[in-house]
Protein backbone atom coordinates (compact mmCIF):
# COMPACT_ATOMS: atom_id res chain seq x y z
CA UNK A 1 0.00 0.00 0.00
CA UNK A 2 1.09 3.73 -0.90
CA UNK A 3 2.39 5.25 2.37
CA UNK A 4 0.21 7.89 1.11
CA UNK A 5 -3.14 6.07 1.51
CA UNK A 6 -1.34 4.30 5.35
CA UNK A 7 -1.34 8.14 6.33
CA UNK A 8 -4.65 8.90 5.01
CA UNK A 9 -6.21 5.88 6.49
CA UNK A 10 -4.00 6.60 10.09
CA UNK A 11 -5.34 10.14 10.20
CA UNK A 12 -8.81 8.92 9.62
CA UNK A 13 -8.89 6.19 12.18
CA UNK A 14 -6.92 7.69 15.46
CA UNK A 15 -8.07 11.28 14.77
CA UNK A 16 -6.55 14.23 13.57
CA UNK A 17 -5.43 15.60 16.80
CA UNK A 18 -3.51 12.94 17.22
CA UNK A 19 -2.14 12.81 14.49
CA UNK A 20 -0.99 16.51 14.03
CA UNK A 21 0.17 15.73 17.84
CA UNK A 22 2.55 13.13 16.95
CA UNK A 23 3.64 14.67 13.64
CA UNK A 24 4.83 17.61 15.46
CA UNK A 25 6.82 15.02 17.67
CA UNK A 26 8.96 14.63 14.41
CA UNK A 27 9.37 17.88 13.12
CA UNK A 28 12.51 18.46 15.80
CA UNK A 29 14.04 15.05 14.10
CA UNK A 30 13.76 16.22 10.72
CA UNK A 31 15.06 19.74 11.47
CA UNK A 32 18.19 17.75 12.77
CA UNK A 33 18.26 15.82 9.51
CA UNK A 34 17.68 18.26 7.12
CA UNK A 35 20.87 20.93 8.85
CA UNK A 36 22.89 18.06 9.06
CA UNK A 37 22.54 17.22 5.95
CA UNK A 38 22.79 20.81 4.36
CA UNK A 39 26.11 21.43 6.82
CA UNK A 40 27.65 18.24 5.13
CA UNK A 41 26.89 19.38 1.29
CA UNK A 42 28.18 23.42 2.55
CA UNK A 43 31.75 21.92 4.08
CA UNK A 44 31.90 19.63 0.85
CA UNK A 45 31.99 22.16 -1.60
CA UNK A 46 33.71 24.65 0.81
CA UNK A 47 36.63 22.18 0.98
CA UNK A 48 36.84 21.05 -2.61
CA UNK A 49 36.55 25.12 -3.59
CA UNK A 50 39.53 25.62 -1.44
CA UNK A 51 41.66 22.77 -3.11
CA UNK A 52 41.16 24.17 -6.36
CA UNK A 53 42.16 27.91 -5.12
CA UNK A 54 44.82 27.16 -3.22
CA UNK A 55 46.23 24.73 -6.26
CA UNK A 56 45.44 27.53 -8.83
CA UNK A 57 47.42 29.79 -6.47
CA UNK A 58 50.35 27.18 -5.90
CA UNK A 59 50.78 26.92 -9.69
CA UNK A 60 50.73 30.59 -9.90
CA UNK A 61 53.55 30.80 -7.44
CA UNK A 62 55.64 28.45 -9.31
CA UNK A 63 55.03 30.25 -12.88
CA UNK A 64 56.54 33.01 -11.54
CA UNK A 65 59.01 31.78 -9.52
CA UNK A 66 60.45 29.65 -12.89
CA UNK A 67 60.32 32.91 -14.98
CA UNK A 68 62.37 34.63 -12.42
CA UNK A 69 64.91 31.60 -12.95
CA UNK A 70 64.31 32.13 -16.55
CA UNK A 71 65.20 36.30 -16.54
CA UNK A 72 68.41 35.86 -14.13
CA UNK A 73 69.72 32.56 -16.68
CA UNK A 74 69.46 35.28 -19.43
CA UNK A 75 70.15 38.28 -18.28
CA UNK A 76 73.83 36.16 -16.81
CA UNK A 77 74.62 34.27 -19.36
CA UNK A 78 74.39 36.94 -22.27
CA UNK A 79 77.66 38.87 -21.17
CA UNK A 80 79.41 35.30 -21.13
CA UNK A 81 78.52 34.20 -24.40
CA UNK A 82 79.40 37.74 -26.28
CA UNK A 83 82.61 37.20 -24.82
CA UNK A 84 83.30 33.50 -25.32
CA UNK A 85 82.52 35.36 -29.12
CA UNK A 86 84.75 37.58 -28.62
CA UNK A 87 87.92 35.27 -27.57
CA UNK A 88 86.70 32.77 -30.32
CA UNK A 89 86.89 35.68 -33.07
CA UNK A 90 90.22 36.97 -31.72
CA UNK A 91 91.63 33.41 -32.04
CA UNK A 92 90.79 32.72 -35.58
CA UNK A 93 92.18 35.97 -36.38
CA UNK A 94 94.89 34.78 -34.86
CA UNK A 95 95.13 31.64 -36.61
CA UNK A 96 94.43 33.03 -40.32
CA UNK A 97 97.80 35.66 -39.54
CA UNK A 98 99.85 32.45 -38.26
CA UNK A 99 99.05 30.87 -41.72
CA UNK A 100 99.69 34.13 -43.65
CA UNK A 101 103.12 34.62 -41.99
CA UNK A 102 103.86 31.05 -42.49
CA UNK A 103 103.07 31.48 -46.09
CA UNK A 104 104.82 34.80 -46.31
CA UNK A 105 108.14 33.56 -45.23
CA UNK A 106 107.88 30.27 -48.05
CA UNK A 107 107.40 32.21 -50.88
CA UNK A 108 109.92 33.89 -53.35
CA UNK A 109 112.39 37.06 -52.69
CA UNK A 110 109.80 39.20 -54.22
CA UNK A 111 106.79 37.56 -53.77
CA UNK A 112 107.76 37.17 -50.19
CA UNK A 113 108.69 40.82 -49.13
CA UNK A 114 104.98 41.31 -50.85
CA UNK A 115 103.68 39.12 -48.77
CA UNK A 116 105.86 39.54 -45.46
CA UNK A 117 105.05 44.10 -45.98
CA UNK A 118 101.24 42.55 -45.79
CA UNK A 119 101.68 40.21 -43.11
CA UNK A 120 103.49 43.07 -41.10
CA UNK A 121 100.73 45.70 -41.87
CA UNK A 122 97.71 43.39 -40.38
CA UNK A 123 99.55 42.13 -37.38
CA UNK A 124 100.63 45.78 -36.25
CA UNK A 125 96.60 46.00 -36.69
CA UNK A 126 95.61 43.06 -34.59
CA UNK A 127 95.86 43.41 -30.97
CA UNK A 128 96.31 39.70 -30.03
CA UNK A 129 97.39 40.76 -26.53
CA UNK A 130 94.45 42.66 -26.34
CA UNK A 131 91.27 39.84 -24.34
CA UNK A 132 87.89 40.78 -22.75
CA UNK A 133 87.60 40.16 -18.66
CA UNK A 134 86.71 37.09 -18.19
CA UNK A 135 84.49 36.75 -14.33
CA UNK A 136 86.29 35.15 -12.06
CA UNK A 137 83.71 31.28 -11.08
CA UNK A 138 82.74 33.02 -7.14
CA UNK A 139 81.73 36.15 -9.51
CA UNK A 140 79.79 34.03 -11.43
CA UNK A 141 76.05 33.40 -10.58
CA UNK A 142 74.98 30.31 -9.25
CA UNK A 143 71.04 29.67 -8.86
CA UNK A 144 68.87 28.02 -6.22
CA UNK A 145 65.71 28.08 -4.55
CA UNK A 146 65.11 29.20 -1.31
CA UNK A 147 62.06 27.37 0.22
CA UNK A 148 60.94 27.64 3.97
CA UNK A 149 59.73 24.52 4.81
CA UNK A 150 57.70 26.59 8.01
CA UNK A 151 55.12 26.91 5.63
CA UNK A 152 53.62 23.65 6.00
CA UNK A 153 53.43 23.69 9.44
CA UNK A 154 51.59 27.21 9.27
CA UNK A 155 49.45 26.11 6.27
CA UNK A 156 48.79 23.04 8.50
CA UNK A 157 47.68 25.28 11.48
CA UNK A 158 45.67 27.37 9.87
CA UNK A 159 43.90 24.51 8.03
CA UNK A 160 43.25 22.63 11.77
CA UNK A 161 41.83 25.76 12.59
CA UNK A 162 39.83 26.40 10.31
CA UNK A 163 35.90 26.12 10.17
CA UNK A 164 33.52 25.46 12.97
CA UNK A 165 30.35 23.30 13.39
CA UNK A 166 27.88 24.90 15.83
CA UNK A 167 24.93 22.86 16.51
CA UNK A 168 22.81 26.65 17.67
CA UNK A 169 23.44 29.94 15.98
CA UNK A 170 24.62 32.52 18.27
CA UNK A 171 21.88 34.57 16.99
CA UNK A 172 18.13 34.37 16.81
CA UNK A 173 14.97 36.22 15.67
CA UNK A 174 12.90 37.59 19.21
CA UNK A 175 10.04 39.22 17.24
CA UNK A 176 8.41 40.76 14.34
CA UNK A 177 6.34 43.29 14.43
CA UNK A 178 3.74 44.95 11.56
CA UNK A 179 3.90 47.91 10.34
CA UNK A 180 2.19 49.57 7.44
CA UNK A 181 4.20 48.66 4.79
CA UNK A 182 6.63 47.52 6.50
CA UNK A 183 8.20 44.90 9.50
CA UNK A 184 9.91 45.19 12.65
CA UNK A 185 12.91 42.70 13.10
CA UNK A 186 14.54 42.40 16.28
CA UNK A 187 16.77 39.80 17.45
CA UNK A 188 18.91 38.98 20.45
CA UNK A 189 22.15 36.83 21.29
CA UNK A 190 21.35 33.29 22.71
CA UNK A 191 25.01 32.43 23.33
CA UNK A 192 26.52 34.42 26.13
CA UNK A 193 29.74 33.48 25.25
CA UNK A 194 29.30 35.17 21.71
CA UNK A 195 30.66 38.55 21.47
CA UNK A 196 28.59 40.19 18.32
CA UNK A 197 30.60 43.27 16.39
CA UNK A 198 28.35 43.41 13.49
CA UNK A 199 24.49 41.33 12.70
CA UNK A 200 23.19 40.77 9.39
CA UNK A 201 19.48 40.67 8.19
CA UNK A 202 18.38 39.18 5.31
CA UNK A 203 14.24 38.24 4.14
CA UNK A 204 12.64 37.23 1.54
CA UNK A 205 9.08 36.13 0.17
CA UNK A 206 8.14 32.76 0.90
CA UNK A 207 7.75 31.98 -2.62
CA UNK A 208 10.98 33.22 -3.67
CA UNK A 209 13.93 30.99 -3.54
CA UNK A 210 16.17 33.82 -2.83
CA UNK A 211 17.14 35.55 0.25
CA UNK A 212 18.64 39.28 -0.04
CA UNK A 213 20.81 41.32 2.27
CA UNK A 214 18.53 43.89 3.91
CA UNK A 215 20.84 45.21 6.62
CA UNK A 216 24.21 44.93 8.45
CA UNK A 217 25.21 46.82 11.43
CA UNK A 218 25.13 46.70 15.27
CA UNK A 219 21.85 47.70 15.84
CA UNK A 220 19.52 44.86 17.05
CA UNK A 221 16.56 46.18 15.31
CA UNK A 222 15.56 46.84 12.10
CA UNK A 223 12.19 48.15 10.09
CA UNK A 224 12.28 46.12 6.51
CA UNK A 225 10.27 48.59 4.15
CA UNK A 226 8.54 47.91 0.89
CA UNK A 227 6.38 45.05 2.59
CA UNK A 228 3.19 44.03 0.48
CA UNK A 229 0.57 43.69 2.55
CA UNK A 230 -1.21 40.33 3.40
CA UNK A 231 2.36 38.66 1.83
CA UNK A 232 4.24 36.35 4.26
CA UNK A 233 7.87 36.83 4.24
CA UNK A 234 10.64 34.78 5.84
CA UNK A 235 13.29 36.45 8.11
CA UNK A 236 16.40 35.06 9.38
CA UNK A 237 19.88 36.79 10.79
CA UNK A 238 23.48 35.71 11.88
CA UNK A 239 26.00 37.94 13.43
CA UNK A 240 29.82 38.11 12.77
CA UNK A 241 32.07 37.97 16.15
CA UNK A 242 34.33 40.31 17.41
CA UNK A 243 37.08 40.92 15.76
CA UNK A 244 36.77 37.76 12.86
CA UNK A 245 35.83 38.06 9.30
CA UNK A 246 33.34 35.08 8.76
CA UNK A 247 29.81 34.88 9.51
CA UNK A 248 28.02 32.27 12.36
CA UNK A 249 25.10 30.09 10.83
CA UNK A 250 21.94 31.51 10.42
CA UNK A 251 19.52 31.66 12.89
CA UNK A 252 16.24 29.73 11.89
CA UNK A 253 14.03 31.31 9.39
CA UNK A 254 10.80 33.24 10.87
CA UNK A 255 7.71 33.70 8.69
CA UNK A 256 5.79 37.22 8.97
CA UNK A 257 3.47 39.52 7.25
CA UNK A 258 1.78 42.47 7.72
CA UNK A 259 -1.68 43.22 7.51
CA UNK A 260 -2.19 46.81 7.66
CA UNK A 261 -2.21 49.22 4.63
CA UNK A 262 0.59 50.98 3.46
CA UNK A 263 1.15 54.90 4.48
CA UNK A 264 0.55 56.81 1.01
CA UNK A 265 1.21 59.97 0.39
CA UNK A 266 -1.46 61.91 -2.38
CA UNK A 267 -0.40 61.62 -6.12
CA UNK A 268 -0.19 64.26 -8.68
CA UNK A 269 -0.09 67.08 -5.76
CA UNK A 270 1.90 70.22 -6.98
CA UNK A 271 5.12 70.90 -5.57
CA UNK A 272 5.58 67.59 -4.21
CA UNK A 273 7.66 64.33 -6.23
CA UNK A 274 6.18 60.69 -4.64
CA UNK A 275 8.63 57.59 -4.72
CA UNK A 276 6.87 54.49 -6.83
CA UNK A 277 5.73 53.38 -3.61
CA UNK A 278 4.20 56.63 -2.73
CA UNK A 279 5.52 56.20 1.17
CA UNK A 280 8.23 59.25 0.55
CA UNK A 281 7.78 62.54 -0.76
CA UNK A 282 10.17 64.97 -2.06
CA UNK A 283 9.42 68.98 -2.06
CA UNK A 284 10.55 70.07 -5.69
CA UNK A 285 10.80 73.47 -7.24
CA UNK A 286 7.65 74.06 -8.28
CA UNK A 287 5.03 76.47 -6.70
CA UNK A 288 3.20 74.58 -3.55
CA UNK A 289 -0.84 74.83 -3.11
CA UNK A 290 -0.70 73.94 0.60
CA UNK A 291 -0.49 70.60 2.77
CA UNK A 292 0.25 67.22 1.08
CA UNK A 293 -2.14 64.75 2.71
CA UNK A 294 -2.34 60.92 2.88
CA UNK A 295 -4.06 59.71 -0.17
CA UNK A 296 -6.29 58.11 3.20
CA UNK A 297 -6.93 58.07 6.09
CA UNK A 298 -4.69 55.18 7.05
CA UNK A 299 -3.62 55.89 10.86
CA UNK A 300 -5.79 54.61 13.71
CA UNK A 301 -4.86 55.19 17.60
CA UNK A 302 -2.77 52.94 19.09
CA UNK A 303 -0.09 52.62 16.51
CA UNK A 304 3.26 54.55 15.41
CA UNK A 305 3.39 56.68 12.54
CA UNK A 306 6.65 57.54 11.99
CA UNK A 307 8.54 60.03 9.75
CA UNK A 308 12.23 59.72 8.74
CA UNK A 309 13.63 63.28 7.07
CA UNK A 310 16.03 62.00 4.41
CA UNK A 311 17.55 65.66 3.27
CA UNK A 312 16.28 68.96 4.38
CA UNK A 313 15.73 72.39 2.88
CA UNK A 314 15.49 75.77 4.11
CA UNK A 315 13.42 75.81 7.49
CA UNK A 316 10.15 77.62 7.39
CA UNK A 317 8.33 78.40 10.90
CA UNK A 318 5.54 77.57 8.94
CA UNK A 319 6.83 73.67 7.74
CA UNK A 320 4.48 71.24 9.42
CA UNK A 321 4.55 67.40 10.10
CA UNK A 322 1.76 65.79 11.77
CA UNK A 323 -2.18 64.42 11.80
CA UNK A 324 -5.22 65.47 10.97
CA UNK A 325 -9.13 64.71 11.04
CA UNK A 326 -9.75 65.55 8.19
CA UNK A 327 -8.64 67.36 4.65
CA UNK A 328 -8.80 70.81 4.99
CA UNK A 329 -7.77 72.51 1.36
CA UNK A 330 -6.87 76.34 1.51
CA UNK A 331 -4.53 75.89 4.54
CA UNK A 332 -0.63 76.29 3.79
CA UNK A 333 0.59 74.25 6.78
CA UNK A 334 -1.23 71.85 9.57
CA UNK A 335 -1.10 74.53 12.41
CA UNK A 336 -4.37 74.76 11.95
CA UNK A 337 -7.59 73.71 14.01
CA UNK A 338 -8.45 69.58 14.48
CA UNK A 339 -4.78 69.18 13.44
CA UNK A 340 -1.16 68.35 15.81
CA UNK A 341 2.02 69.00 14.20
CA UNK A 342 5.83 69.99 14.70
CA UNK A 343 7.24 72.39 12.36
CA UNK A 344 11.07 72.40 10.94
CA UNK A 345 12.05 74.22 14.20
CA UNK A 346 10.64 72.03 16.42
CA UNK A 347 7.47 73.97 17.83
CA UNK A 348 4.70 71.71 18.43
CA UNK A 349 1.10 72.97 18.03
CA UNK A 350 -1.77 71.82 18.66
CA UNK A 351 -5.05 72.79 16.88
CA UNK A 352 -3.15 76.11 15.73
CA UNK A 353 -1.74 76.73 19.26
CA UNK A 354 2.28 76.46 19.76
CA UNK A 355 2.61 74.69 22.91
CA UNK A 356 5.51 75.89 25.50
CA UNK A 357 7.39 72.92 25.17
CA UNK A 358 9.29 72.47 22.29
CA UNK A 359 11.00 69.62 20.91
CA UNK A 360 15.03 69.76 18.99
CA UNK A 361 14.81 71.43 15.01
CA UNK A 362 14.45 68.45 12.59
CA UNK A 363 17.73 67.79 10.65
CA UNK A 364 18.48 65.24 7.95
CA UNK A 365 18.13 61.62 9.56
CA UNK A 366 15.81 63.29 11.90
CA UNK A 367 12.84 60.40 13.01
CA UNK A 368 9.32 62.00 13.99
CA UNK A 369 7.18 59.57 15.67
CA UNK A 370 3.44 60.19 16.99
CA UNK A 371 1.61 57.20 19.08
CA UNK A 372 -1.87 58.66 19.63
CA UNK A 373 -4.21 56.49 21.92
CA UNK A 374 -8.23 57.65 22.71
CA UNK A 375 -8.33 58.61 26.72
CA UNK A 376 -12.34 59.36 26.43
CA UNK A 377 -15.17 59.14 23.91
CA UNK A 378 -18.41 60.74 23.70
CA UNK A 379 -19.53 63.88 25.54
CA UNK A 380 -17.91 65.86 27.81
CA UNK A 381 -18.72 68.48 30.33
CA UNK A 382 -15.33 70.46 30.47
CA UNK A 383 -15.03 73.82 29.43
CA UNK A 384 -13.08 73.03 26.39
CA UNK A 385 -15.81 71.38 24.69
CA UNK A 386 -14.49 68.78 23.05
CA UNK A 387 -15.97 65.23 22.34
CA UNK A 388 -13.08 63.38 22.23
CA UNK A 389 -9.48 63.36 24.16
CA UNK A 390 -6.52 61.90 22.38
CA UNK A 391 -3.65 61.47 24.13
CA UNK A 392 -0.62 62.40 22.27
CA UNK A 393 3.11 61.41 22.16
CA UNK A 394 5.93 63.21 19.98
CA UNK A 395 8.88 61.80 20.05
CA UNK A 396 11.92 63.59 17.76
CA UNK A 397 15.80 63.13 18.52
CA UNK A 398 15.19 61.44 21.78
CA UNK A 399 12.81 64.05 23.59
CA UNK A 400 9.29 63.59 23.36
CA UNK A 401 5.86 66.06 24.27
CA UNK A 402 2.94 64.01 25.79
CA UNK A 403 -0.34 66.14 25.81
CA UNK A 404 -4.25 65.62 25.31
CA UNK A 405 -5.73 66.57 21.84
CA UNK A 406 -9.60 67.18 21.58
CA UNK A 407 -11.59 66.82 18.73
CA UNK A 408 -15.04 67.94 17.77
CA UNK A 409 -15.99 64.56 16.69
CA UNK A 410 -14.87 61.07 16.86
CA UNK A 411 -12.84 59.92 14.14
CA UNK A 412 -12.30 56.17 13.41
CA UNK A 413 -9.31 57.09 11.46
CA UNK A 414 -6.61 60.02 10.66
CA UNK A 415 -5.02 61.60 7.87
CA UNK A 416 -1.51 62.50 8.05
CA UNK A 417 0.21 65.49 5.84
CA UNK A 418 3.59 68.13 5.62
CA UNK A 419 4.01 70.96 4.12
CA UNK A 420 7.46 72.73 3.37
CA UNK A 421 8.11 76.16 1.68
CA UNK A 422 11.52 75.51 0.31
CA UNK A 423 12.28 72.41 -1.65
CA UNK A 424 14.50 70.09 -0.60
CA UNK A 425 12.94 68.25 2.17
CA UNK A 426 12.49 64.67 1.61
CA UNK A 427 10.23 62.94 4.20
CA UNK A 428 9.51 58.95 4.32
CA UNK A 429 6.50 57.63 6.53
CA UNK A 430 5.63 54.37 7.75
Amino acid sequence: MHFLCVRCRLKREIGPHWYSARLQNFLPVVRIKESASQTRDVLKQHFNDLKGTLGKLLDERLVTLLQEVDTIEQETIKPLDDCQKLIEHGVNTAADLVQEGEIAILGGVGEQNEKLWSFTKKASHIQLDSLPEVPLLVDVPCLSAQLDDSILNIVKDHIFKHGTVASRPPVQIEELIEKPGGIIVRWCKVDDDFTAQDYRLQFRKCTSSHFEDVYVGSETEFIVLHIDPNVDYQFRVCARGDGRQEWSPWSVPQIGHSTLVPHEWTAGFEGYSLSSRRNIALRNDAESSGVLYSSAPTYFCGQTLTFRVETVGQPDRRDSIGVCAEKQNGYDSLQRDQAVCISTNGAVFVNGKEMTNQLPAVTSGSTVTFDIEAVTLGSSNNNEGGNIKLRVTISSNNREVVFDWLLDQSCGSLYFGCSFFYPGWKVLVF
